[in-house]
């Protein structure tokens, strides 16, 4: 399952029909809410498996919440949104594994990705206020 796409090439857009892979652009977001999107992603993913593995790419984010990532788009989720998809993963208690990727320490600015970078991971193995 992809969630959150808002740029991809004609070839990239092929495949994606083509293997028919789960699909959640960020105007599923927009209209569902990131809550119903990542539970039902989650649901698709953990489908007959024993467990699932999360590549987070930062640039998911909106470039004003990640600025260190090396293919900035405008219109990514915001911080919340973030640490909700990665709660609604741990609540699964499906997670086995997980990268996150996309981070360029050469862009940054005062470490803000690498250390959001961080409390994603958190997140999704059950880091919680409470």
């Amino acid at each position: 399952a992809l969630v959150g796409l808002r740029s991809v090439d004609g070839a990239e857009a092929d495949l994606l029909r083509e293997r028919e892979f789960s699909v959640y652009t960020m105007s599923d977001i927009d209209e569902r809410g990131i809550t119903d999107v990542a539970e039902e992603a989650m649901a698709t993913a953990a489908a007959g498996v024993d467990g699932v593995h999360v590549s987070l790419d930062l640039d998911w984010l909106d470039p004003n919440e990640a600025p260190g990532v090396g293919t900035p788009v405008r219109g990514g989720v915001t911080y919340r949104e973030a640490h909700s998809a990665m709660e609604i993963v741990d609540e699964t208690d499906s997670l086995r594994s997980m990268e996150l990727v996309e981070v360029n320490p050469t862009l940054d600015q005062h470490n803000e990705t690498a250390a959001l970078a961080t409390e994603l991971a958190a997140s999704a193995f059950g880091k919680r206020v409470l």
